[in-house]
């Protein structure tokens, strides 16, 4: 079974190694300038580097739909900077998995492929897509819906360690980012994690920085530029979280559900 992932950031990284430790072939695609805030689990990487593993998995930058198949055939994961999912139409997946998390739906139909899976809030089962994915935590996290919508962003971020929005590190104006310090780092409420344009990104809270943008990123005011998780476990910088594999977890059930029913 082929899948076609869109999107390498954490949440579609997690989808990808609940996907191929199943024996599924994965190919995933994103922005030929990534913008995820969790580098080190992100699949993302291998377009900014060439290569890059997560949990013990590898992933290698793929140039064109050929090149992919290749790259699966030696037991890597492809990633493509096609944030359009042009290669769709080449690599005929049996699955298209849309994990981008734009909080509504960027082009993806029901068409794409013969299993359409869409993850979070901007799909409607039945509609755009043949199933739906919760992303919310909670109760519902990684349930399959297989009619109707996920529950609708509210744009306050999951409880982690007793805090929500504490955590996430804004960028402070428009311009390039300027990392400060570097994924890992422990830091104390009032250091300063990076700059744009001279002004301080400031933690909140104490904790591990467990997400930060590449330095050089272009971003605007608000952006989500930094993740600080208080529960101060520098090794789950290195790991998928829960919330990925719960959410993986709910994409293989879809995939394997209409592929029985096939």
């Amino acid at each position: 079974m082929l899948v076609v992932i869109r999107g390498a950031g954490d949440i579609a990284s997690g989808i990808a190694l609940r996907l191929y430790r199943a024996g599924i072939q994965v190919v995933m695609t994103d922005l030929p300038r990534p913008t995820a805030i969790r580098r080190t689990v992100c699949f993302s990487e291998a377009i900014v580097h060439g290569r890059c593993a997560v949990e013990g998995v590898e992933a290698r930058l793929a140039r064109d739909p050929g090149e992919a198949r290749a790259l699966l055939a030696g037991g890597a994961v492809p990633v493509l900077a096609d944030p359009e999912g042009a290669c769709v139409a080449a690599l005929r997946p049996d699955g298209l998995v849309d994990a981008i998390l734009a909080k509504r739906n960027l082009g993806t139909a029901i068409t794409d492929a013969p299993i359409v899976v869409g993850v979070g809030p901007g799909f409607t089962a039945g509609v755009d897509c043949h199933a739906v994915v919760e992303t919310m935590r909670g109760h519902y996290l990684g349930r399959v819906l297989y009619r109707g919508a996920a529950q609708p962003n509210t744009a306050v971020p999951g409880l982690i360690g007793g805090y929500a929005g504490e955590r996430v590190l804004r960028a402070p104006a428009d311009g390039v980012f300027e990392a400060c310090r570097a994924i890992g780092d422990q830091v104390a409420a009032g250091d300063v994690a990076g700059r744009v344009g001279g002004e301080p990104m400031v933690c909140t809270i104490a904790g591990t920085l467990r997400g930060l943008l590449a330095d050089g990123t272009p971003v605007h005011r608000g952006m989500k530029a930094g993740d600080v998780d208080p529960r101060c476990r520098p090794e789950y910088c290195r790991c998928a979280s829960d919330k990925a594999l719960a959410v993986g977890g709910g994409v293989l059930e879809a995939l394997l559900h209409f592929r029985a029913r096939a």
